[in-house]
């Protein structure tokens, strides 16, 4: 299998332009490295690509990217990169490594825009590299560093400059590498991309890491239908397999996080999230992580949805 570690960057609105809802960043650049399983460089790809949105380039994309209006009128259109793209990266197993969640949906919302074949019909499973570093290296700190923070850190020489595409994928798959060597066992903690939601109930993600479950459901028309699903609504313990009655219901504070806690008779209290997303025809979906936490951590949750208010209160009756 080969490692496809990819880097974009994107033009936006500025002054002098309205921003376009179905394309509120326009890619520029693709950048890309082949990485194969010895983790040795098999391939690159480096293209610029000419913009028919935002055709001036934003001020701040300009001062961070060292690149000049101008000059993107030596890219090419974005269907032929992308042709380009697919017949690179060509028929062997795959998958897509980043550094940070945007750019595999930035691309797919780019396919989109111009009408092209779409990467998957489904959920893209991918590797974050920002977040496996901070699992192996910062023991799981939920603060995100720098691509140029983890090069510093792990003594990677810079011979490139950062801050384009190329360079940056670059940089990202030599991380990659080095992430892999320290403790391989953590590219199993897969990301998924959910611009494309599961279609049924046989294309649901289900995964369960060392000290997570992961779920992301099909979609749905409304809030009630979603919640009134079993698999939604359900506190399962992932280590037992065993459904749990929960201590506290589903509660929101905001309409979009909801959180729930259960106890397991064996391995203690499991807290619920869900975070509430839409696909892009507007259809409800969830990404439900579950994990058993401490006695302590449970009452700290307790105390959340004691003292959550009328107002949240008025909003748990609703679902």
């Amino acid at each position: 299998m080969n490692y496809i570690v990819i880097d974009l960057e994107w033009n936006q609105a500025n002054g002098t332009t309205e921003p376009v809802p179905e394309l509120p960043f326009e890619i520029i650049e693709i950048g890309a490295v082949k990485v194969d399983e010895a983790g040795r460089f098999v391939g690159e790809f480096n293209e610029l690509i000419r913009p028919c949105v935002y055709t001036t380039l934003n001020y701040v994309t300009s001062k961070l990217i060292h690149l000049r209006t101008h000059e993107l009128e030596r890219g090419k259109p974005f269907k032929e990169v992308y042709d380009k793209l697919i017949e690179w990266i060509g028929e062997e197993e795959y998958i897509f490594c980043t550094w940070g969640t945007l750019d595999i949906l930035e691309l797919q919302r780019n396919i989109d825009y111009h009408g092209l074949k779409s990467l998957s019909e489904e959920p893209i499973p991918y590797l974050d590299a920002q977040k496996l570093y901070a699992l192996i290296f910062d023991e799981g700190d939920h603060e995100r560093k720098s691509l140029e923070h983890a090069v510093d850190e792990l003594y990677i020489e810079k011979d490139i400059p950062f801050h384009r595409a190329f360079s940056d994928a670059y940089y990202t798959a030599k991380v990659l590498n080095r992430l892999k060597s320290k403790d391989s066992s953590k590219l199993s903690y897969i990301s998924y991309d959910v611009y494309m939601a599961p279609k049924s109930r046989s294309s649901e993600i289900k995964i369960v890491f060392d000290n997570y479950a992961k779920y992301i459901s099909r979609t749905f028309d409304n809030k009630v239908l979603l919640f009134a699903d079993r698999e939604v609504s359900s506190t399962k313990c992932y280590k037992c397999r065993r459904n749990l009655k929960k201590k506290i219901k589903w509660f929101t504070m905001n309409s979009r996080h909801y959180y729930a806690l259960a106890y397991c008779e064996e391995h203690g209290y499991l807290k619920g999230k869900i975070r509430l997303k839409r696909d892009k025809e507007g259809r409800l979906f969830v990404v439900k992580t579950t994990k058993l936490i401490s006695e302590a951590d449970a009452e700290k949750l307790k105390y959340k949805y004691a003292h959550m208010g009328k107002r949240l209160k008025k909003e748990n009756r609703e679902i």
